[in-house]
């Protein structure tokens, strides 16, 4: 993995049987049971389980690309991002 930039973020979308999406991002927001959460690079450790919905992820170029993650949970640490889902999809 390249080192990541000061304000980055390190993103893997997993289900079940695949790797849904992979790469460098600035902003990833998810909804979780607790409510909604937005994660930006230096954000504390946090262990979420997933609500089903969307999970929107901002690129470092500025494109946005949703997934639809259902049955899992997200986790952040050290500016690495992993949503490990059930069943997820691009949209």
């Amino acid at each position: 993995m390249a080192e990541l930039g000061a304000h980055e973020l390190q993103v893997s979308v997993v289900s079940a049987d695949s790797e849904i999406w992979s790469g460098t991002a600035k902003q990833v927001v998810a909804r979780t049971t607790v409510g909604q959460i937005g994660l930006l690079a230096g954000h504390e450790p946090v262990l979420g389980i997933l609500a089903e919905g969307e999970v929107r992820i901002t690129t470092t170029d500025g494109q946005v690309v949703t997934a639809k993650a259902d049955d899992g949970f997200l986790s952040m640490q050290n500016n690495v991002v992993t949503i490990v889902a059930g069943a997820a999809e691009l949209l």
